[in-house]
């Protein structure tokens, strides 16, 4: 703005001065080529003005000194993942802004254009508040689509988006308002929304404005029960969502859908707080009988459900630290999810004892005997500013860690600034919290920690951390940090389930910069292990960093902070002391962590850096297959292996394509069918499970669509299932003896379509395999250990496994044609001849 009135106030005045604004002008630069010095949208960072001052300064004096700190170079291997802002765990965006099929939305603003994120292809084009389905009015007119849907909260509709809505009445065109009533300004900090907004009143005002066809859907139907609304207006269970929208889009006029759901951020906030109900009820998967299939994010979008690595393939878990209870994931089609109702989670990390236990015993146990001679760092008095950036995801307390550093440095007599760098990133988004800490208000300048400005990191994730951004911001050599490793997934896992960052390439990057100084962390494993939470995580890489004198304020000074800042005072107090421990001896933490109560990732935890051998991979397989069927069985797998593996030795190919197989044929011999849920269900390695998690008097609920639970959906058709008691368990326990039972004549479930269609893959999977072994040469080779795998992307049941089948059948054709092609070449050379 300041640019364009200074052209104007100087323009046809004589001898102009040069001004460099968006563009160099004049001869200030010797080259001016019109490029860009500022952009006319986005951030202005402070390098980037240093660089063109000191572009004019040297055009004026080309020996002119002053120059721009160079940042790190940049790191070999490659473009880092992005954590791109998603919705929270359980926010009601995730299944609101879901549109059928065939249509399109337009975005609101707020939380709701991470949409856009979400499926670009569906949701498009944000407006201004009060704008929200403008731009439809003129298109309308010009196009062959029908209708749109437009998303807006309750917050933009009570300021001005009730205007917007008000000319698409007066205009008459097809378009579905979608307003999410969440009751909180959730994108810039969960406040009340202005005024008295209720969606009775609400759904009044649009009735009065002319709006015809409204419907209100809500995560409890069961409230509106008794109250009065407009005529005409119906009440849905937000499992209904997509038929009522697929109803909405055929209408050819205005109509509004209110999505009726609390905020899941402010509901966990309010729980913590003890303001809002707290039900006594979590969610679970079984481990051993999900398929990985991704089902569960799909219909969430919820950034709790995290991949769980196993020998048997990818699993699902539910991060029980970040889970907001929206309870939206059991819908997933899938049985392994289960309802854990009463009780409570384990928040011990350490395993519960039949008897009292000697209190020195419990503190050998918990690390203080163990560390009782911990000694302390050398802590300098910062003598200039000193930069502390702290990297994470939105939502895990990471601005908590800044606060806390900031407020030490007060209790301390020192000066600090604060920079929080959030906005749409809070919500799950990468997150900065630039830190800057001074004896003398006079050095603070800028408060975002620069490029090549950074004294240390406090790394909360390692995909943020790694990210171009951080490492631009670290001088090698002299930067230090401590770096939580643990991979937590980003948004895109809920849409790709084969999401697989490469973790150690991220963790070389940094421990390249940092050397020494650094120090490598599982830190959310570590917390859950030592502490009974993750959440814990971000307080004990604060401690690491304390230790290896990587903070310049006092202990006292921190603890202090700790404790002003008013929240689970001892257990942050306790996570500062474990990274403490940590960064002195992380052998002996690491130890006293096997021993703790291990969580369902540590029993299962499997590292596929270290892959098994073909024996070991037959060895395990052949026993489940026994189990899950008889030895002849297993003998049929094995033989088949074998064969392969022959095959391969015999030219001198190794054995991939052996393991492979053996991987594969396993996957479909060992088909989870009814009995095999059961069986699964049945054995005490699930009760197990539960025991590690959960504590007191619960009771199972189980959500299933097999057998004689399945209903349709009358608008899609598809199964979709149902809350089963208790009492499941007793029938699985009854079905497990009895598996012998499948496919024979006494087999119930032996002609459903599932069943059909698992014998139709075996029988053609084994009937490739045959052919591949028959015929394997180096030069088929490689697409025959594709064809092999194909299984691998058959995941799920019921029509999600169909689905995923129809896609690998195209796939198998087009890689049989590629592996029968080399073979018709060399026949062909040889008649030749």
């Amino acid at each position: 703005l300041l640019e364009d009135q200074i052209r104007s106030a100087l323009y046809g005045s004589p001898n102009p001065p040069a001004i460099v604004g968006k563009h160099a002008g004049g001869p200030v630069f010797a080259e001016d080529r019109g490029e860009a010095v500022f952009p006319n949208a986005g951030e202005i960072v402070p390098a980037m003005v240093a660089r063109a001052l000191v572009s004019c300064l040297r055009a004026l004096d080309p020996v002119c000194p002053i120059g721009v700190p160079e940042a790190a170079p940049a790191a070999a291997g490659g473009p880092s993942p992005v954590r791109a802002p998603s919705f929270c765990s359980g926010c009601p965006h995730g299944r609101s802004t879901k549109i059928p099929d065939g249509s399109r939305a337009l975005a609101g603003i707020g939380c709701h254009t991470m949409a856009m994120f979400v499926d670009p292809a569906k949701t498009t084009t944000v407006s201004h508040m009060g704008g929200e389905g403008a731009m439809w009015l003129g298109q309308q007119p010009f196009t062959t689509e029908k209708h749109v849907f437009a998303n807006m909260g309750d917050g933009t509709y009570f300021h001005s988006g009730f205007l917007a809505l008000r000319q698409a009445v007066a205009a008459h065109v097809p378009i579905t308002y979608k307003i999410l009533h969440n009751g909180f300004v959730s994108m810039t900090g969960g406040q009340q929304i202005d005024g008295e907004l209720t969606i009775a009143g609400t759904i009044g005002e649009l009735s009065a404005e002319g709006v015809k066809k409204i419907a209100l859907v809500s995560d409890d139907p069961g409230k509106w029960t008794g109250v009065t609304l407009p005529a005409g207006v119906t009440v849905h269970h937000r499992s209904e969502l997509d038929a009522v929208q697929r109803q909405f889009r055929e209408y050819p006029d205005v109509s509004v859908i209110v999505y009726d759901q609390p905020c899941a951020t402010e509901r966990r906030r309010l729980r913590k707080r003890g303001k809002w109900n707290d039900p006594e009820k979590r969610a679970f998967i079984n481990s051993a009988v999900c398929e990985g299939c991704g089902d569960c994010g799909k219909v969430t979008n919820c950034m709790s459900i995290e991949p769980l690595e196993t020998e048997l393939g990818r699993k699902r878990k539910i991060n029980q630290s970040t889970c907001n209870k929206d309870f939206s994931c059991v819908e997933g089609f899938c049985p392994s999810f289960v309802t854990v109702e009463g009780g409570k989670l384990r928040k011990s990390g350490f395993a519960p004892q039949a008897a009292p236990v000697d209190p020195r015993v419990a503190a050998a146990a918990s690390g203080d005997a163990a560390f009782a001679a911990l000694p302390e760092p050398v802590i300098h008095r910062p003598e200039r500013s000193f930069s502390i950036l702290v990297a994470g995801i939105g939502g895990t307390g990471v601005v908590t860690i800044g606060q806390t550093l900031a407020v030490a440095a007060h209790l301390e007599g020192l000066y600090s600034s604060n920079l929080d760098v959030t906005g749409l990133a809070q919500k799950y988004g990468a997150v900065l919290s630039h830190v800057k800490v001074a004896p003398d208000a006079a050095m603070l300048h800028a408060t975002r920690v620069s490029a090549g400005e950074c004294d240390t990191l406090i790394g909360c994730d390692l995909i943020v951390s790694a990210g171009t951004e951080t490492m631009s911001k670290f001088k090698p050599g002299t930067s230090g940090g401590v770096v939580c490793t643990d991979m937590v997934p980003t948004s895109e896992f809920s849409r790709n389930p084969d999401w697989n960052p490469d973790a150690d390439a991220l963790a070389e990057k940094l421990a390249g910069v940092f050397g020494e100084r650094g120090l490598a962390l599982e830190a959310l494993r570590l917390a859950g292990a030592l502490m009974g939470d993750a959440i814990a995580a971000n307080m004990i890489l604060l401690g690491a960093a304390w230790q290896k004198g990587l903070v310049p304020l006092s202990m006292a000074a921190l603890d202090r902070a700790i404790e002003l800042n008013g929240v689970a005072i001892e257990s942050n107090r306790r996570a500062f002391l474990w990274g403490r421990r940590a960064a002195h001896d992380l052998a002996a933490v690491e130890r006293i962590a096997a021993g703790a109560t291990p969580s369902v990732a540590q029993v299962i935890r499997f590292d596929p850096r270290k892959p098994a051998t073909l024996a070991e991979t037959l060895a395990f397989r052949i026993d489940f297959l026994t189990d899950y069927q008889d030895t002849a069985w297993a003998n049929r797998y094995a033989a088949l292996v074998e064969r392969v593996k022959v095959a391969e030795a015999a030219q001198g190919l190794g054995d991939t394509l052996a393991k492979t197989v053996a991987r594969n044929l396993f996957k479909l011999m060992a088909h989870k069918d009814e009995w095999e849920v059961a069986r699964l269900y049945a054995r005490p390695q699930f009760r197990e499970e539960l025991a590690r998690n959960f504590e007191g008097d619960f009771k199972l609920k189980f959500h299933v669509a097999g057998g004689p639970f399945g209903r349709r959906d009358p608008a899609s058709g598809k199964l979709v299932k149902r809350e089963v008691g208790p009492w499941l368990m007793t029938a699985f326990k009854l079905m497990a003896p009895l598996r012998g039972l499948r496919g024979s004549l006494l087999d119930p479930f032996r002609n459903s379509g599932e069943r059909r269609l698992a014998r139709e893959l075996l029988a053609g999977y084994e009937a490739d395999v045959a052919r591949l072994a028959a015929s394997l040469r180096a030069d088929n080779h490689a697409t025959a250990v594709k064809l092999a795998a194909l299984p691998e992307k058959i995941r799920g049941y019921g029509h999600v496994r169909e689905t995923h089948a129809e896609v690998v059948a195209k796939e198998r054709d087009v890689l049989l044609a590629q592996w029968q092609r080399p073979a018709a070449a060399t026949q062909g050379q040889a008649q030749a001849a």
